[in-house]
Formats: structure tokens, C-alpha cells, sequence
């Protein structure tokens, strides 16, 4: 979903202010933070960051620090640019759903699905929310419920996907899937990805499932290593509700959200998956097609390719 109506933020005074989040461990990302920081000052723009993060880059005394990693912090920001790899981009769609401002992904890492410019685009970065000119995007996430005898034992989100795993090496995880509260398949796996669109080209792509086009409204689940003859990955309406039942025999297992937080799964668990109610804000400042994106970053083969055939009568 597309909003292309103006989502500037402004405070009384009349200001803007951009959030900057940025893997500080990084060199390149201190060298790209103070270019990004420099091309917003100098346009009159106000930048936030978090103190500890402050400590780490060469900024201005001009520039805002806050000193807890809170959604509130982006309170009057009309934009929040991250600097990083995929797990700077997933840290910062933490703060994107939980305050509503939008994500500018600036990919320093190697794939960047999430990322909207690379780090040879600082300057078209700066220009672009400068001039106001980008669009801003709805990605679905899913809300996860973990329960146990009925009782819910823990809640997460997840934008890209919600993985159950297994914890022991030498013993697979034996799971019952279930779709819309009727059971489909049970088989022992090293584990299930549950993911949305945006997760196809992620870890569900790793382990086998298909591509999905961010359009594409729907739900992914795809087994990892299933010791079954019917094991493929399942895409449902967005409207579905997916289930993975720990078997009662079976060892513990572990559900991992977006890869950056997990949670122990007790024998017996039921992990639930859907559509979530609260969606990531992405900003975008191309209009290429998402064919053409999957093409550069899997730096695909298409050479030969001649084009849709031309009538010229």
C-alpha cells in the first residue's frame, strides 16, 4: 500500500526534524552519518540521535541527542533514516511501527532488501527528504501469540518473519502445521519459517520458499530440512491464521522473531501466526519495479533478454 500524500512532520516553530540511527560499529556508517547529518543541517533540517550512538560519530553540537532507545524519541520527527546492514534495518523497523514514522534504509551492508538507497546515494538521500520528495509505503507485519495449555505465555511481531527452530542439534523438532484451525501436515524439521512478503526474500528464501512481490498480500510458511515427503512451502490469504504445534515428546524449540528476539518454546507449545494490526511505514524514493530490485541484488542473469515483442501494425 502506497500513501503519496505529504507526511511531513513539522513542530510549532516551524522546523523539521529527521531521527539518524546508525550501525556505529561500522566505519562506513560514521562516515555516512556525518555526510547525511552535514546535508540536513546545512538545509536547515534538525537531526536527532540516541546519546550513546553520539558518543561514537563526529557531530555537531547542534545536533539532538536523547538518551533512551524508546518510541517516543521520534516524537515530531518526520522521518527516520538508518544507516546499516539488515540488522540495523530490522532495529530500525522496531522504531518505525512502534512511533508510525516512516524508515529510509540506507544499505550498507551486502543485500539490504529493506534499504531504499545504497551508501554511493548519500547525496540523492539528502536531496530527496530535503525537497520532501518520496513516497511513503505500508508493509505487512504478523503478530505472533505463543500459547501453552490455552494460556498465552508470550506475545511478538515480526516484519520480515516468526521462525520456530530447534535448540538440539542432534534431535529434529517434530511439528504439526495447521491452517485456518484445521491441521495439514506433522514431520519432523530443524524448523518453520512463517513470513510475510517482505521476509520471502529473507530467511524463508534461504530455505526454499518462493518470492513474493511486496504487493502481494499473503502469509508464507516454509519448512526447514523437513523429513517428509509432503513438505512445501504454503502460501495462504493474509487473512489466515497459521499455526506450528510442538509435539509433547519432542525437545525444546526456540521462536525467533525477525532474528532478533527469541524465546524459548516449552514441549507442547503452539505458536500462532497472523496478519499483524500494526504495519511498517517505509519510505521510498524510486519508482523502480521490484523485479528490476531483485535483479541488482541478486545480481540475476538476464542478459539476452530482448524485451515484450513490439506490433507495429
Amino acid at each position: 500500500m502506497t500513501d503519496t500524500s505529504e507526511t511531513v512532520l513539522q513542530a510549532r516553530d516551524g522546523t523539521r526534524t529527521v531521527f539518524l540511527l546508525a550501525h556505529t560499529g561500522r566505519p562506513a556508517a560514521i562516515r555516512s552519518a556525518e555526510l547525511v547529518v552535514q546535508g540536513l543541517l546545512r538545509a536547515g533540517i534538525g537531526v536527532r540521535v540516541l546519546a550513546f550512538e553520539a558518543a561514537d560519530l563526529p557531530l555537531p553540537r547542534s545536533v539532538e541527542t536523547v538518551p533512551e532507545a524508546t518510541p517516543e524519541v521520534l516524537d515530531g520527527c518526520e522521518l527516520l533514516i538508518v544507516l546499516g546492514g539488515d540488522g540495523t534495518l530490522l532495529r530500525g523497523a522496531e522504531f518505525a511501527r512502534a512511533s508510525g514514522v516512516p524508515m529510509l534504509g540506507v544499505n550498507l551492508g551486502r543485500v539490504g532488501f529493506l534499504a531504499e538507497a545504497e551508501r554511493d546515494d548519500l547525496d540523492k538521500v539528502v536531496d530527496r527528504v530535503v525537497t520532501r520528495e518520496y513516497e511513503v509505503e505500508e508493509r505487512m507485519t504478523i503478530d505472533v501469540v505463543v500459547r501453552r495449555n490455552g494460556d498465552i505465555v508470550h506475545r511478538d511481531w515480526a516484519l520480515n518473519e516468526a521462525a520456530v527452530q530447534k535448540v538440539s542439534p542432534e534431535r529434529m523438532l517434530e511439528v504439526v502445521l495447521e491452517i485456518d484451525g484445521r491441521p495439514v501436515s506433522g514431520f519432523g524439521c530443524d524448523g518453520i519459517v512463517c513470513a510475510t512478503p517482505t521476509g520471502s526474500t529473507a530467511y524463508a528464501f534461504s530455505a526454499g520458499g518462493p518470492v513474493v512481490w511486496p504487493e502481494v498480500e499473503a502469509l508464507l510458511m516454509v519448512p526447514i530440512s523437513a523429513h517428509a515427503l509432503f513438505a512445501k512451502p504454503l502460501v495462504t490469504s493474509p487473512s489466515s491464521v497459521l499455526a506450528v504445534e510442538v509435539q509433547p515428546d519432542t525437545p525444546h524449540g526456540v521462536l525467533w522473531c525477525d532474528g532478533r528476539r527469541a524465546v524459548e518454546l516449552p514441549a507442547a507449545a503452539r505458536v500462532e501466526v497472523r496478519r499483524g494490526e500494526v504495519p511498517v511505514r517505509l519510505a521510498r524514493l524510486h519508482h523502480a519495479s521490484f523485479t528490476d530490485r531483485l535483479v541488482a541484488k541478486f545480481a540475476l542473469p538476464v542478459s539476452g533478454w530482448r524485451g515484450a515483442p513490439h506490433n507495429d501494425t
